[in-house]
């Protein structure tokens, strides 16, 4: 069943075609992943879908009844709401025209406080002013899963969470009933929840159905296929040309025929794919004495962030800094670059050591008046810059980092979110530091630029530090990984992200076998050898006939229970006390069911022991 229909949309701004007669059917149990380069128009059609914006030519239709919610890149909330009002009431774009669109704003309590609480998000009456990036991030996705539409429309919905929190969303996406149509640039994510990429290039769609790495095969297909009737169309071009050359000996219809082909082989059109990011990795030389971090500490507002650190950064060393929102990572990382002070300890730099800081919070518009060109921007930093493939000046390494000509002239305050952070990137990386620290770099960058990006940073012969929560970053890159628990302390590994997780699944799973043998040897020294005696105690008889009727009563309560919760929801302080009695009944009759399996599974074998005695 086709629940949305986009038929021809186009879309221009100024000189700028980002849509050109796309077509998109989003069925029931689609999870569409929508990819493209920077700039190119996603956030325009997913709005145009969502109905929040109008193409200049096309439809856009719903089966009816159909709701739908949109998750925004950059959402707004209102000022004085606190976090459980903002969600009720939804996103706050523009309310009137959500309206017109049937965009689902309000949601039901209890389903908010419920998805909030998934979210990490207890307190439902904290104002939206006083939460971190990463915070009103999840808030903002709390108001698109709680609508309970059939339809989420998300635009970028990993950014500027926790890796965490990103796995959970994963496993909820995977699991959701409706239709999903995101734009992501999270690989893992396009490679584990979607079943259908849809890329935009060049104001065209091109449909897979497949995931990320079915993707990358059939586009590679597609490319091949292109490029040899592209060859073809050489080859007869070149002949054609040649017959022209030598002039038609006779006005024949034939000849005539050949003159019309050779026209129409003239005046093809083949784009070229251009969007290749290719730039040798630009850095100065680093001495044997990098950075030395010494037993540092940090602390803001009686909260401890970083407690007796200690690490010394070698040569090739790729490390990764992970851990939930508002645990101190950007803090470590801005002592690393001296940026800020630790309270204790000291971090002391190299002679030779150039360190190129990528920040978080560092976007082009609040840095720099938005009516500076880009091609300014990069030039205030160097006209030319020295490469392994010699000298390039600061126009051909903005067409490097996919800056064509007209958007090399291009004010600051028109370019995209990702074209922003690309541009900024390149500012950083044409001043050849030897110590790269990038802040969240994978945010609001295309797969084209992330790809590129790595292959870049693998051939990089200085340190990389990287705060991320792009796990597929973190494992093609880093061979160290920081975990930051928000008690002070750092734990180490080595690997990436995946090796990190194994080593934490491997802990988990000893300390489970542990406990387990702990209780099994519990259990032998307080129970009895059943081989030996194979009947019920006293207690035993009474607790294996009443076992039943116990089971049916706590099934009872929490049923009760879950109703007074629905009959709460608006109770703050009732509701928290109904849900840990709900979790204690919840534990109880889990054991009481381990219970019943082990007296039905005893009686069982009494039962067989006094058959076979009375064979006898």
């Amino acid at each position: 069943m086709i629940l949305l229909n986009a038929e021809k949309i186009s879309k221009g701004y100024s000189e700028r075609q980002l849509l050109d007669g796309c077509s998109l059917a989003v069925n029931e149990g689609d999870k569409i992943g929508l990819i493209g380069v920077n700039g190119t128009g996603k956030s325009t059609l997913l709005k145009i879908i969502a109905g929040l914006d109008f193409p200049d030519s096309g439809l856009v239709t719903r089966a009816n009844g159909v709701r739908v919610a949109y998750l925004p890149q950059n959402p707004i909330f209102e000022p004085d709401a606190t976090i459980l009002q903002q969600v009720m009431k939804g996103v706050a774009i523009d309310h009137e025209q959500a309206a017109q669109a049937k965009v689902v704003q309000q949601a039901d309590e209890y389903e908010c406080k419920t998805i909030l609480t998934k979210l990490g998000l207890c307190d439902y009456d904290e104002k939206i002013e006083q939460l971190s990036g990463g915070q009103k991030r999840r808030v903002a996705m709390a108001c698109a899963l709680a609508a309970q539409a059939e339809v989420l429309i998300l635009d970028e919905p990993t950014n500027h969470i926790d890796s965490e929190m990103v796995d959970w969303l994963e496993n909820y996406l995977k699991r959701f009933q409706g239709a999903v149509l995101m734009v992501t640039h999270d690989r893992y994510f396009l490679e584990r929840v979607v079943n259908r990429i849809v890329e935009l290039d060049h104001g065209k769609l091109y449909s897979y159905p497949a995931n990320y790495s079915q993707y990358l095969e059939l586009k590679a297909q597609r490319e091949e296929m292109l490029l040899a009737t592209e060859r073809k169309r050489q080859s007869l071009y070149r002949k054609e040309l040649a017959w022209i050359q030598r002039g038609a000996r006779a006005r024949s219809t034939k000849q005539q025929f050949r003159v019309n082909r050779f026209e129409e082989l003239k005046n093809s059109e083949y784009v070229p794919d251009q969007s290749k990011l290719e730039v040798s990795a630009l850095s100065s030389r680093l001495g044997k004495k990098i950075i030395e971090i010494n037993n540092i500490s940090k602390a803001f507002d009686g909260k401890q962030l970083i407690q007796d650190f200690s690490y010394n950064l070698l040569k090739g060393d790729r490390v990764g800094i992970i851990g939930p929102n508002g645990y101190g990572k950007s803090t470590l990382v801005r002592m690393i670059c001296g940026l800020l002070e630790p309270d204790s300890g000291e971090v002391v730099r190299g002679d030779t050591v150039k360190i190129g800081y990528f920040s978080q919070e560092s976007f082009i518009g609040q840095e720099y008046d938005p009516s500076v060109k880009a091609i300014d921007y990069i030039k205030s930093i160097s006209q030319e810059i020295e490469t392994p493939e010699g000298m390039l000046t600061a126009a051909q390494m903005m067409e490097k980092f996919l800056f064509p000509s007209d958007l090399q002239y291009t004010e600051i305050g028109r370019l995209s979110g990702g074209e922003r952070r690309r541009l900024y990137l390149l500012r950083v990386l044409m001043e050849a530091p030897n110590v790269l620290v990038l802040d969240e770099p994978t945010n609001d960058l295309d797969i084209e630029t992330l790809s590129v990006l790595e292959d870049y940073l693998e051939d990089f012969p200085g340190v990389v530090i990287a705060v991320s929560h792009d796990r597929y970053f973190l494992d093609k890159l880093m061979n160290h990984v920081f975990v930051l628990a928000g008690d002070g302390k750092v734990t180490h590994y080595i690997g990436g992200y995946a090796d990190y997780r194994a080593d934490v699944a491997e802990q988990e799973k000893l300390k489970k076998q542990a406990t387990e043998a702990s209780n099994k040897e519990k259990r032998t020294q307080d129970g009895r050898s059943h081989q030996e005696k194979l009947k019920f105690s006293f207690k035993e008889q009474r607790e294996y006939e009443q076992i039943d009727d116990v089971i049916a009563e706590l099934e009872s309560k929490i049923e009760e229970t879950e109703k007074a919760i629905r009959d709460n929801a608006s109770d703050y302080s009732a509701l928290q006390e109904l849900t840990e009695q709900k979790e204690q009944l919840e534990t109880q009759l889990a054991e009481k069911m381990e219970r019943w399996v082990y007296l039905n599974d005893l009686a069982e074998r009494i039962q067989q022991a006094e058959a076979a005695r009375g064979l006898h």
